[in-house]
């Protein structure tokens, strides 16, 4: 048993993120709003959150439209739709928090939560990120603006899709709806 316990403290201590991966559910991590004001996970617990990395001048930028019609679909019914700024890809999201608010209002009429604008890919990336990366694997990790990810009411990570998914395509909302139907 000694050697296992050696090994554990040597990954842990020679693997600087290892402690960043430990939380299990989405709850157990924070963002602050665009607002500057903070924006716990947890403060979700209960509803179903569509978590969507974007930039206000992507060839996707208009998938804003789409979030926006899910969120009033489906917010009575429990679901968030939680917009997280990046910047990570293309550039495209090169403007402060106050500059991506107003681009928000101004040209889709934004009023579902927004985060700060924060990394969402490699080593620098929001704690969420990189959870969700190891939760789902690599292969389900953002690789361009407007990637979504799914979390159910208790916080577990159900399902990605990718930026050319739109989000009101079909499989989106099935599993949006089975997320709602779920108790």
């Amino acid at each position: 048993m000694r050697p296992l316990r050696i090994l554990t403290l040597f990954l842990v201590l020679a693997w600087p993120g290892a402690l960043a991966y430990a939380a299990g559910s989405a709850h157990d991590y924070d963002f602050v709003a665009i607002d500057g004001q903070p924006l716990p996970f947890k403060g979700f617990a209960g509803k179903v959150v569509l978590v969507v990395n974007t930039a206000s001048f992507c060839g996707y930028t208009d998938q804003y439209r789409d979030l926006k019609a899910l969120w009033d679909r489906y917010r009575d019914r429990g679901l968030v739709v939680l917009g997280v700024p990046s910047n990570d890809f293309g550039g495209q999201e090169p403007g402060s928090n106050d500059d991506i608010k107003a681009f928000c209002q101004a040209n889709y009429d934004v009023d579902f939560p927004l985060t700060e604008k924060v990394t969402v890919t490699g080593a620098a990336a929001h704690p969420f990120y990189r959870w969700a990366r190891q939760e789902l694997g690599a292969m389900q990790a953002p690789t361009w603006n407007f990637h979504k990810y799914l979390v159910d009411r208790s916080g577990r990570l159900v399902r990605a899709f990718e930026t050319t998914i739109r989000p009101t395509a079909p499989q989106v909302q099935r599993a949006i709806e089975a997320a709602l139907a779920a108790r």
